[in-house]
């Protein structure tokens, strides 16, 4: 499913039908360009290592959720690399067909995540949520259903994509929720630079010694490297946690940078740079 032409220029892919918060991510961030939806992560990346697409756009870790189930696993060997990042606030909002009031709404549709976010909100009006594969996925169907005592919770854009009416909006129970997304293309940029701070995202497994984490770590600290972000994955199924992603500020040609990836060698089988980007104004 996707919108534009059918080659991959201009185009960003996402996983998601339309309406979907990662949609609305492309558009924010890349307005320009058309929008190519995909049933599955895999798909997205397929689409810009084949050239259907020039860019993805991931979700990577939600602020209320933590880290994308299988987004650490597919990054390191999917061949592309990010390039930015965007964050995008998680606005709820109910939606129903034209001519339907609230009151009329019994149940309501959404994706599993969104549900527990509006539970005050559903509670209060008397209204039995109901889990979805796809939230935008839902606002289609509710259209092709024609069911006027069930609504949706979804983005604006959703209602906007398949000309539903917004009943409600911001209906969650907080309004901290936001996701972190990466953009990705074929390419490392390492020349790329920019006037505000620079990230730089890598992979590393540890080598088989007495405290290898805290010895591969070690150098950040005596460098001055501030670290952002690091978690722990399986590898092959097994328990024991051997692979790490860390997200860094600075750039891997900064002199304190550098020095701390050098020593990191000393205590890892393998480190892989995935993106080197401007840190985003949102962060």
């Amino acid at each position: 499913m996707s919108t534009g032409n059918n080659t991959g220029k201009n185009k960003i892919a996402f996983q998601g039908e339309l309406g979907a918060y990662s949609h609305e991510a492309c558009l924010t961030a890349r307005p320009g360009m058309d929008v190519m939806a995909c049933r599955t992560f895999e798909e997205v990346i397929d689409a810009v290592n084949s050239g259907v697409a020039d860019l993805a756009m991931l979700p990577i870790e939600n602020s209320t959720y933590g880290r994308v189930a299988d987004i650490h696993r597919l990054l390191p060997e999917s061949g592309l690399h990010i390039i930015d990042e965007a964050f995008v606030r998680v606005r709820i909002s109910l939606l129903a067909l034209p001519g339907v009031a609230l009151e009329d709404i019994s149940s309501v549709r959404a994706h599993l995540v969104l549900l527990p976010q509006s539970a005050e909100f559903l509670k209060a009006h008397n209204i039995t949520g109901i889990s979805a594969a796809d939230s935008a996925g839902a606002a289609r169907e509710l259209l092709a259903s024609k069911k006027t005592d069930q609504g949706v919770l979804a983005s604006n854009l959703a209602a906007e994509t398949y000309d539903l009416n917004i009943l409600a909006t911001d209906v969650e129970d907080h309004g901290h929720n936001t996701t972190r997304f990466v953009i990705m293309a074929r390419e490392l940029d390492l020349e790329r630079r920019s006037h505000g701070k620079m990230m730089t995202t890598f992979v590393f497994e540890v080598r088989n010694i007495p405290a290898a984490l805290y010895k591969a770590m070690g150098g950040f600290a005596t460098n001055g490297v501030n670290m952002t972000k690091l978690e722990s994955y399986m590898v092959d199924g097994s328990f024991t946690a051997t692979r790490f992603y860390a997200d860094i500020d600075g750039h891997p040609e900064d002199a304190n940078v550098t020095l701390a990836l050098d020593e990191l060698q000393y205590f890892t089988n393998h480190v892989k740079i995935v993106g080197v980007y401007a840190s985003a104004q949102d962060r």
